[in-house]
């Protein structure tokens, strides 16, 4: 897939959630890459804006360039490693929260459960497969199901990690995320100036004396 404009917005200071000598966690803006691109152009990232502040910040998980909210970045390789294995182990909780297109009809909450693999015709796209994909769980929650604005607000836990998850769940549900010019219809895209979704809250043990943190950030939307 040719490589498309990258246009990340301007760099206004980290927002910083919380800072140890072990870790730190930052509210990444919508737009910006977590890590630089493979193409030419792409080097401006949170993960060097946040070197440049602190040279011993190195990145444990990413969030797609649309999406906001709370990035968790290890302070030294012992840290970054503790922090990656809770992450692999699935002992991280996520929660996200995303305006989707269309009033939410199903039930107020639930399960989806869904595996997902690559588009191949369209990498890196990813489908629902269910010869080839792999298992993927997303639990949700409705905050507003969307009567009056035909816009619902939901509440995401993704159980796995696979990447564009909560993306394709939302889309196989009849209602894509908005501003998702991916997985959205041209009209869904169209509704918001940006993808409408943020990374709001995360729960894990402290890298050196496994104390249960969590940190939450408010969606500006």
């Amino acid at each position: 897939m040719a490589s498309t404009p990258y246009h990340p917005p301007e760099h206004q200071g980290l927002a910083l959630l919380y800072l140890s000598d072990q870790l730190l966690v930052v509210d990444k803006p919508s737009g910006l890459l977590s890590v630089p691109g493979r193409h030419p152009g792409k080097e401006d990232c949170l993960s060097r804006r946040v070197q440049a502040e602190f040279p011993d910040a190195m990145i444990v998980h990413r969030l797609d360039m649309g999406t906001s909210g709370i990035v968790v970045m290890g302070r030294g390789a012992k840290a970054q490693r503790e922090l990656s294995i809770q992450f692999q182990e699935r002992r991280v909780r996520k929660r996200y929260q995303a305006l989707v297109d269309g009033h939410w009809t199903a039930a107020a909450t639930g399960e989806i459960d869904l595996p997902i693999g690559v588009d191949e015709a369209k990498h890196p796209k990813q489908k629902v497969d269910h010869v080839a994909g792999r298992p993927c769980l997303t639990r949700y929650r409705v905050l507003d199901g969307g009567s009056a604005s035909a816009v619902s607000r939901i509440e995401l836990e993704p159980v796995t990690g696979r990447s564009h998850q909560l993306r394709v769940h939302m889309e196989a549900m009849g209602h894509p995320i908005l501003g998702d010019d991916f997985y959205g219809t041209s009209a869904s895209c169209a509704r918001a100036g940006r993808l409408m979704l943020h990374a709001c809250r995360i729960e894990f043990g402290h890298p050196e004396t496994g104390a249960l943190l969590c940190i939450e950030c408010p969606p500006p939307f």
